[in-house]
């Protein structure tokens, strides 16, 4: 699990290279627990915070350039 300020000190591709990568691994988990294959359950919602706190980033990011403009 990446810290929101190790998140922060990223650029906007490395962001969204994370978020890609972690919506594959959550794909990936969804699917396993669907075949009933899946090792930790508490996986999904480690991966689904981080989503979440990639996207808070992402839009903090666009509102600061919507207010500088």
């Amino acid at each position: 699990m990446t810290k929101a300020s190790e998140l922060r000190e990223m650029n906007d591709e490395q962001l969204s290279f994370a978020l890609q990568e972690t919506q594959k691994e959550l794909f990936q988990l969804r699917f396993q627990a669907a075949t009933e294959r899946l090792d930790a359950p508490s996986n999904i919602k480690r991966l689904r915070r981080e989503i979440a706190r990639i996207q808070t980033i992402r839009r903090e990011r666009e509102l600061s350039q919507q207010n500088n403009a």
